[in-house]
């Protein structure tokens, strides 16, 4: 097996984690590839300001509330004392050259042993990233690049490198962290030109949560070499909509809606006088 050119990130997105991330452009021909379960060595996270937004599981599906407009990030982590690769797919669209292959394929991330890496954005060149943002199926990525069939999933699949026998693994330290470089792009969009649909179609697809392609930030790579297994160790996929399509699909029960909620509101309650919080 031959080792993959990869890349090597510079800067670290978001300023989370420790490390550095990198990628792996792959030209060996496609392996079948089973789906393995999720292994809790290898995880991950979509983040809003910093922070994990809440799972929701129905049956074998994961869900987050996608928040309209907001930009997020993707935190890939690897729990293992081994170099993986990861090849992390938004909207069926790779994060790295937005194209839609198998997992094998795809051109991937690199993570070092015990390694966190914060992605907040689809990378444009060697040097750029530009955000990822919720955004209507109308505004988003794929619709501007004519790819709309996997809008809503976001799923990383995690790889091993092949092991040699004849190479010492060399000796693994903590990397230390490194701060996120960031600066406003003119003319940045949304989404840039959505294709066009006819009025109810544009509505129905507004009500729907995808990717946009948003501001540009400093993300800088390098090429580095990578010799990964044939089938992925542990996928993980994540399922995100509005809280409105949620409570359409029983994942959020309706009484938490917000205009439940408002429904139920009343002026007064019959609760004598005001709290007194310095009396006991």
């Amino acid at each position: 097996m031959t080792p993959h050119r990869s890349l090597r990130s510079l800067a670290l997105l978001a300023g989370l984690g420790a490390g550095l991330a990198a990628v792996a452009a792959v030209t060996t021909p496609a392996a079948a590839c089973r789906v393995p379960r999720p292994d809790p060595r290898y995880s991950m996270d979509v983040l809003v300001d910093g922070k994990p937004l809440a799972l929701y599981t129905q049956g074998t599906t994961r869900y987050v509330e996608a928040l309209k407009g907001r930009e997020y990030a993707i935190r890939l982590t690897n729990r293992t004392g081994e170099r993986v690769a990861v090849a992390l797919a938004v909207d069926g669209l790779n994060s790295i050259d937005a194209r839609h292959t198998s997992a094998r394929d795809a051109q991937k991330w690199i993570l070092d042993p015990w390694q966190t890496v914060t992605l907040s954005g689809w990378q444009t060149s060697q040097g750029t990233a530009r955000r990822f943002v919720f955004t209507s199926e109308s505004k988003s990525y794929g619709a501007w690049l004519g790819r709309t069939n996997d809008l809503g999933v976001i799923t990383a699949a995690f790889f091993r490198e092949v092991r040699r026998a004849d190479v010492t693994p060399p000796a693994v330290s903590a990397p230390a962290p490194r701060s996120e470089r960031m600066r406003e792009s003119d003319g940045a969009v949304e989404g840039g030109t959505a294709r066009a649909f006819g009025d109810s179609k544009a509505a129905a697809k507004d009500e729907l949560a995808a990717t946009g392609i948003g501001r540009e930030i400093e993300h800088r790579v390098e090429r580095i070499s990578f010799d990964e297994e044939d089938a992925p160790a542990s996928t993980v996929s994540v399922r995100y909509e509005y809280r409105e399509a949620l409570v359409r699909l029983g994942v959020i029960p309706a009484g938490d809606d917000a205009l439940a909620r408002r429904e139920r509101a009343r002026g007064f309650e019959n609760s004598g006088y005001s709290p007194d919080p310095f009396r006991d």
